[in-house]
C-alpha cells in the first residue's frame, strides 16, 4: 500500500522550525499593536461569490487559482485565496464601518499555484486593514509600520520598496485604452498569457514575467502620465510624509496589482535575498470594495505579507534565533515510587514557575539511559529521584550544560532553588 503524503504544496511546519514562525508572529503581533491595530478572525471558507466579486472574474486568482467545490446544498464554496474580501464582508455583516477601523488577521490562503521556493498552495499570511480614512497619511503608517517590522527582524537592510498611483476609475480608463490601443499595434510580440490578458485586464500585462514582452513594454504609455490632480496630489503628499520619516523607496510606473479592487496607492516590498526578486509584502488603496460588495462608500487601505517567505528572509540572513531547548528541567525517576514523585513535583514546579518547561522523563528504564535522554533534550538541569531520594526527602539536582556538581535539594525547597539558579543564569 502506498504511503499517504501530504497534497503537493501544502507542507508541514516541523517541530525543529516552529520557533521561527512564533518569533515572526511575536513580533508582528507587537509592532501591530504598538500602532493600535486589532485583530480579528475570519473563516477559512467563504462563499465563491465573495471573490469573483472582489478580485474580479477576469483575474488569474479566479479563473485559474482557486479551490472552489460545491457543499451538501449545492452552493459553491471557496478555500480563501486572500483575506481583504473577508474582512471586508466581516466589517458589513457586524456593522464595522461605521467609525473609522484598523484591524489585522492571520493565517492561511489557498490557491492553485506551481509550487516553488516561498511559493505555496497553502500558504500563510497577515493581513492588515484600515476603514474609514481617504488621506495619505493612513497608507504612510501602513508603509512605516511595515518597515518597523522589517527592523524588529533584522531584515530591514534586504528589502526595498517600490511605489505607483493607479489614479481613480477614469484615469485607469483612460490609460487602459492608450496601452491597449499600443499593444495591439505589437500583438505579434506578446506572449500567449499577454494576449490573453489583453481583452480582459490589459493591466496585468505590465506585470508579466516574459522578458520579451517587457522590453516591449519600456516605448509603452506610462500611468502616471493619466493621473487625475487629486490622486497626482495624493501620491505627492504620501511622498512626503514618506520622505519626512526617512523611508526609502523606488517608483515604479508599471506596479500594478493582481487584483481588480485597488485604485490609487499601490506599493510593494520586494527581496532579492531569495534568489530571483520576489515580493514579501503588498498592498495599496481599495476605495470602492466595501460599496461593491454591498456597503456605503467607504475609504480602505491595507497590505498582506507572507510568513513563508519572511521566515526563508531570516535564515537566508541568519536572523533566526535560536530553537529553544525542549525544556529546562528534566525529571529522571527510577522505580514507580519515583515515578509518582516526579509528577507531583514537576506539577509544582510548573505552577511556581510559569513559563518554566519541564519535562518528566517517560517509558522507564535504566538511570543511565534516561540521563543520556535528559542531555539530549537540552535542559538545564536533571532532577533525580530515586529509592534513597525519596527516603530522605531531597532530590538530586544535576547541572547539565555548564559541567558543575551534582547537589541536593528538599523537595519542598526544589521551585524556589531552581527559579533562584535560572534567575542568576546558572545553567
Amino acid at each position: 500500500m502506498n504511503q499517504i503524503r501530504a497534497i503537493r504544496g501544502m507542507n508541514d511546519i516541523l517541530p525543529e522550525e516552529i520557533h521561527l514562525w512564533h518569533h515572526l508572529e511575536r513580533c508582528t503581533a507587537q509592532v501591530l499593536d504598538s500602532y493600535g491595530y486589532r485583530e480579528i478572525r475570519l473563516p477559512v471558507v467563504e462563499h465563491t461569490a465573495l471573490f469573483s466579486r472582489a478580485i474580479g472574474e477576469v483575474t488569474d486568482i479566479v479563473e485559474k487559482e482557486m479551490y472552489s467545490f460545491p457543499d451538501r446544498n449545492d452552493e459553491s464554496l471557496t478555500l480563501r485565496p486572500e483575506g481583504t474580501a473577508g474582512c471586508v464582508r466581516a466589517v458589513l455583516q457586524h456593522g464595522l464601518a461605521n467609525v473609522q477601523q484598523k484591524l489585522w488577521y492571520a493565517g492561511p490562503m489557498f490557491r492553485y499555484e506551481r509550487p516553488q521556493k516561498g511559493r505555496q498552495r497553502q500558504f500563510n499570511q497577515v493581513g492588515v486593514e484600515v476603514f474609514g480614512t481617504a488621506t495619505a497619511d493612513v497608507e504612510a503608517e501602513l508603509i512605516l509600520l511595515s518597515a518597523r517590522l522589517w527592523r524588529s527582524l533584522g531584515i530591514d537592510t534586504a528589502v526595498e520598496l517600490e511605489l505607483n498611483s493607479l489614479g481613480d476609475a477614469t484615469a485607469r480608463a483612460d490609460y487602459r485604452s492608450a496601452l491597449v490601443d499600443y499593444l495591439n499595434d505589437h500583438r505579434d510580440q506578446l506572449d500567449e498569457d499577454s494576449l490573453r490578458r489583453l481583452d480582459s485586464n490589459p493591466l496585468r500585462i505590465l506585470d508579466s514575467k516574459s522578458e520579451n514582452t517587457q522590453a516591449l513594454l519600456e516605448a509603452a504609455p506610462l500611468l502616471p502620465d493619466y493621473l487625475d490632480s487629486e490622486s497626482r496630489d495624493h501620491f505627492q503628499r504620501l511622498q512626503e510624509l514618506l520622505d519626512d520619516n526617512g523611508i526609502e523607496y523606488r517608483l515604479n510606473p508599471r506596479l500594478v496589482r493582481g487584483l481588480d479592487y485597488y485604485n490609487r496607492t499601490v506599493f510593494e516590498w520586494i527581496t532579492d535575498a531569495l534568489g530571483a526578486q520576489g515580493t514579501v509584502c503588498a498592498g495599496g488603496r481599495y476605495d470602492t470594495l466595501v460599496e461593491q460588495l454591498g456597503g456605503k462608500p467607504t475609504p480602505a487601505a491595507g497590505f498582506a505579507m507572507g510568513l513563508e517567505r519572511l521566515v526563508l528572509m531570516m535564515q537566508a540572513l541568519e536572523q533566526a534565533p535560536p530553537a529553544p531547548a525542549a525544556a529546562d528541567v528534566y525529571f529522571v525517576a527510577v522505580g514507580p515510587d519515583a515515578e509518582l514523585a516526579a509528577f507531583r513535583l514537576a506539577e509544582s514546579l510548573r505552577s511556581a514557575t510559569p513559563g518554566l518547561a519541564v519535562a518528566v522523563h517517560c517509558g522507564g528504564g535504566s538511570f543511565k539511559s534516561q540521563m543520556k535522554k535528559a542531555d539530549k533534550s537540552g535542559a538545564s538541569f536533571a532532577v533525580i529521584l530515586g529509592e534513597r531520594e525519596l527516603e530522605t526527602g531531597n532530590a538530586g539536582l544535576k547541572p547539565l550544560r555548564d559541567g558543575g556538581e551534582q547537589g541536593s535539594v528538599a523537595f519542598a525547597e526544589l521551585p524556589a532553588r531552581i527559579s533562584e539558579l535560572i534567575e542568576h543564569g546558572e545553567h
